[in-house]
This record gives C-alpha cells, sequence and structure tokens, in this order.
C-alpha cells in the first residue's frame, strides 16, 4: 500500500524510481498502483513527472 500523504508519497515513489525501477510505469505495474491517481496526488502538492529524469520534479 501506498503511502496516503502526498509529500511522504513522493518521497516513497522518488526513492523506488531511483533505486527499483527504471520508469514509472514499471513502478506502478510492480506496486499494483493507478497510475493516473499516483500523477494527480503529487500534481496536487506541484510536482510533475519527468521521464527523462525519472523521478517526480
Amino acid at each position: 500500500m501506498l503511502p496516503q500523504d502526498p509529500i511522504i508519497l513522493l518521497s516513497y515513489v522518488n526513492t523506488k524510481l531511483r533505486d527499483e525501477y527504471s520508469t514509472l510505469d514499471e513502478l506502478c505495474t510492480a506496486l499494483d498502483a493507478g497510475k493516473e491517481e499516483l500523477v494527480r496526488k503529487l500534481e496536487g502538492v506541484n510536482y510533475t513527472y519527468s521521464p527523462e529524469q525519472n523521478q517526480f520534479i
């Protein structure tokens, strides 16, 4: 289960992307997480996914 707090979620997801997954799609598939919902939650705290950097910035 993913953290519900958006700032903790940001840290968790960026760490997973850095250490374990090469793309956001791969992370979402492995964690059985909805990509659209994840992106929406993090956009709510002004972060967007950068495929080039493979992180939310």
